[in-house]
């Protein structure tokens, strides 16, 4: 079944009402998509911000510059989480990158390594079922292993 046309490329949820992913939004009618299905916060791992963005006040920009294919470090994975578990009730919670793909798959495993407490590869194994593509390079998976050791660094070996 293919998305309205207002909907924002390779948009999808993670965690339904909460957390959801997509490539680069760049019209009017994408930023209102997401207020509309209740996105209050947009995360941008881009090394730059969308466009228009500052034209829909009541979505938030986090910007967390990134370059393309590479990994998130440990204190942008803390950033994003952040925002995902201080946004408010009723607030969900966007990432995107260009494609919506590797950064924000990688992005996307960490924020599922944390809440469902599940292991690495389970996390990298969903988002690839949920977001085909996702989590691009093996810095990218190392960048969830890892984090997941950051996490419970008493029982990963």
């Amino acid at each position: 079944m293919e998305n309205p046309p207002d909907t924002p490329p390779n948009f999808s949820w993670v965690d339904v009402n909460k957390v959801a992913g997509l490539a680069w939004p760049c019209s009017a009618a994408h930023y209102r998509f997401l207020l509309q299905n209740g996105i209050k916060h947009l995360v941008c791992l881009c090394e730059s911000k969308p466009p228009a963005y500052e034209n829909c006040p009541d979505l938030r920009l986090h910007h967390i510059a990134m370059v393309d294919f590479s990994p998130p470090s440990l204190s942008q994975i803390q950033t994003f989480l952040s925002v995902t578990e201080h946004a408010n009730a009723g607030q969900a919670v966007a990432v995107h990158c260009k494609h919506g793909l590797g950064r924000t798959g990688t992005m996307l495993a960490c924020y599922l390594l944390k809440t469902r407490k599940i292991s690495g590869e389970e996390a990298i194994k969903t988002i690839r079922s949920l977001r085909p593509g996702s989590i691009e390079t093996r810095e990218q998976e190392r960048a969830v292993l890892e984090f997941q050791k950051y996490l419970h660094p008493t029982t990963a070996l």
